[in-house]
């Protein structure tokens, strides 16, 4: 397959295709990516462009394939207990609350393919003891998500579990799986996987103890930060959690919640 060349025109238009539909700033370094990432559907159009396949996109015909260029575009690999010290605080947490009557809930607000929401999971499942608990995990991408369901995985996206959870909510991969593992059934029956956008007003999702949206934000303008953010604490209950990356923060974002912690922020009562 030829590769085609990717404009600088061509990319601009991408650029605001992603923003528009994700909120989803994207610099001029990543060129080469969307170029990687989109050139296999102009070989599937047999299409010679990108302005030609952006032409396709925007026609209103093809809402599938709209669809597959915002999961190639948004799609980040992500690994089990990644930031673990949220994880620590989330046991710390789980055990002190583990005997209130009404569920726990938590959000894994950008889940991608579901190892962050699946950790989650084993930390409650742990912890919890006789409280109900769900996990609700959400993405833009319906591609990521199937995967999520799915909850099969190379073994190096859980180099990171703790051996005890390793083997407790955990298979390893036999004959043709051989080098990936499973999260047991139990654990998959406890989270719940639903396409949402972040960029646009929310769904009814209830109210969450606590929120994970981690390593997101950074690729948001501060404005498109602003409204997110919003939205977000929104479903939070008052006195629960938000968690971000460590690498972002919500200074300047919002005034609605208060640091705790490194990276983990605090919704009044």
């Amino acid at each position: 397959m030829q590769l085609v060349a990717i404009s600088d025109t061509e990319f601009g238009q991408f650029q605001r295709f992603i923003f528009d539909a994700a909120g989803i700033t994207m610099s001029a370094a990543k060129k080469t990516l969307v170029a990687g990432r989109l050139g296999k559907r102009l070989a599937a159009h047999e299409l010679d462009s990108f302005g030609a396949y952006f032409k396709l996109l925007k026609s209103g015909l093809h809402q599938d394939e709209v669809q597959m260029a915002v999961d190639l575009l948004t799609t980040n690999e992500t690994y089990c207990f990644r930031e673990p010290k949220h994880f620590d605080f989330l046991r710390t947490l789980a055990l002190k609350e583990r005997s209130r009557p009404q569920p726990f809930r938590v959000w894994s607000a950008a889940s991608s393919s579901g190892e962050e929401a699946y950790s989650i999971a084993m930390v409650l499942a742990d912890c919890m003891q006789t409280t109900p608990w769900e996990i609700l995990g959400s993405d833009i991408s319906t591609r990521v998500l199937d995967g999520a369901r799915r909850a099969l995985y190379p073994m190096e996206r859980g180099r990171h579990i703790p051996q005890d959870y390793l083997r407790r909510f955990c298979r390893k991969g036999e004959g043709p799986y051989d080098g990936y593992f499973l999260v047991q059934r139990s654990l998959r029956n406890k989270v719940t996987f639903r396409q949402v956008n972040l960029n646009v007003a929310l769904p009814e999702l209830g109210q969450f103890d606590v929120v994970f949206l981690r390593n997101v934000m950074i690729y948001f303008n501060n404005d498109t930060k602003r409204d997110v953010v919003a939205r977000v604490i929104a479903t939070i209950k008052p006195g629960g959690y938000f968690c971000v990356g460590h690498s972002e923060s919500l200074n300047d974002i919002t005034h609605a919640v208060t640091m705790v912690a490194p990276a983990i922020y605090r919704k009044p009562l």
